[in-house]
C-alpha cells in the first residue's frame, strides 16, 4: 500500500500514570512498530491523557505531579505528547468523552472530518477541508503545489497549537487548547484517512467486560466508533477476555491486538509495582521508571509514605 491509502493513526491512552512507568511508554513503541508491521496504519502522534482528581483512586496524587511526571518520561520522544485537558475540566470524564474531545478537536484544528471504523475508507478526512476562509493557517504562498505529508501536519499542528495554547503547568510540550481560539482553515493536504484509536493493556480491556462498570453505549462509541489498539500485559489472553463481552465480540473488527512471540519485560510493569517499590526502597525501581521520574517523586516525596 502507499502511503496515501494507510490509515494514519494517532494513538490515544487514558488512564492515572500513578506514576507514569517505562511500560506505559513501552506500550506506545510497540503499539506503533506493529501497526507499521501491518501495512495498513501510519502513526503519526501519540498523546497521554492523565485522568481527572476526582477519579477517586486511591493513593492519586493530584494531576499537577502526574502531568509533570508524564513530561518528564516522554520528554525524549517527538511523536508522544502529554494533553492535560482531561485534567483541567470540572470534574471526571469519562474515556469516551475524551476520544470525542480530541476527535472534534482534530477536526476544528485541521478543518477536515476525521475517520471512524465504520466509515468507508474513501471518506476524504485530510485533503478537503470544510469551508475556504483566508487564509489557511499552514498556507505556505511559495508553493502551493507542495502538499505536506499527515507526518508533517502532526508536526505542524503541535507547533500551531502550541502558540496559542493554554499552558498549566508552564512545560512546553502541553498542549490545552482555547476553545475560543479561531484556527482559521488548513491548508489542501494530500487525501488520507485519520482516525484517533484508544490505546490500552489487556487489563482495560478485561474491565469491559465487568458488568456495570462500563456504560454498554460509552462501549459501543469506544470500540464501535473509534477502535482500539491492545497490548497485552504478563501473559494476558486477550481471546479469552473478548469472548466474555458481546459489544467486544461484536466489534472484534475493530480491535487490533498487539501480538508479540518475545515476553517483553516491560509488559509486567506497572504503576503498583512502582508504587510498592519506593515505599520499600526497592532498587527495582529504576527497572519501572524513567530516571528523571523518579528523581521528581524523591523530590516531591510522592509515594514514600502512602499506601495504595
Amino acid at each position: 500500500m502507499t502511503e496515501n491509502n494507510k490509515t494514519h493513526v494517532i494513538l490515544l491512552s487514558c488512564g492515572s500514570f500513578n506514576p507514569i512507568t517505562k511500560g506505559h511508554i513501552h506500550m506506545f513503541e510497540k503499539a506503533r512498530e506493529y501497526l507499521h508491521k501491518s501495512g495498513h496504519f501510519i502513526v503519526i502522534g501519540g498523546i497521554i491523557s492523565p485522568v481527572h482528581d476526582s477519579y477517586g483512586k486511591p493513593g492519586l496524587v493530584p494531576s499537577r505531579h502526574r502531568l509533570t511526571m508524564c513530561q518528564l518520561a516522554v520528554q525524549s520522544s517527538d511523536w508522544i505528547r502529554v494533553d492535560p485537558w482531561e485534567c483541567y475540566q470540572d470534574t471526571w470524564q469519562t474515556t469516551c468523552s475524551v476520544l470525542e474531545h480530541h476527535r472534534d478537536l482534530m477536526k476544528r484544528v485541521t478543518g477536515c472530518i476525521l475517520s471512524n471504523v465504520n466509515t468507508p475508507s474513501s471518506t476524504p478526512v485530510i485533503g478537503q477541508p470544510q469551508n475556504q476562509t483566508p487564509p489557511p493557517i499552514y498556507q505556505n504562498q511559495n508553493n502551493m503545489n507542495n502538499k505536506p505529508t499527515a507526518i508533517k501536519l502532526w508536526g505542524k499542528v503541535s507547533e500551531n497549537l502550541g502558540k496559542i495554547c493554554c499552558v498549566r503547568p508552564h512545560i512546553d510540550r502541553f498542549t490545552f487548547i482555547d476553545e475560543n481560539a479561531n484556527l482559521g482553515t488548513v491548508m489542501r493536504y494530500e487525501e488520507i484517512e485519520l482516525r484517533i484509536l484508544l490505546l490500552c493493556g489487556s487489563d482495560l480491556l478485561d474491565s469491559f467486560c465487568i458488568p456495570g462498570l462500563w456504560k454498554d453505549s460509552d462501549m459501543e462509541v469506544i470500540v464501535g466508533d473509534f477502535g482500539i489498539v491492545v497490548v497485552p500485559r504478563d501473559g494476558a489472553d486477550t481471546e479469552k477476555i473478548m469472548n466474555h463481552s458481546s459489544i467486544l465480540r461484536k466489534f472484534k473488527d475493530n480491535i487490533t491486538v498487539v501480538k508479540d512471540e518475545i515476553s517483553h519485560p516491560m509488559s509486567i510493569v506497572s504503576s503498583t509495582k512502582s508504587r510498592l517499590a519506593l515505599q520499600h526502597g526497592d532498587g527495582h525501581v529504576v527497572d519501572y521508571l524513567n530516571q528523571p521520574v523518579i528523581d521528581y517523586i524523591l523530590k516531591s516525596q510522592l509515594y514514600i509514605n502512602t499506601s495504595g
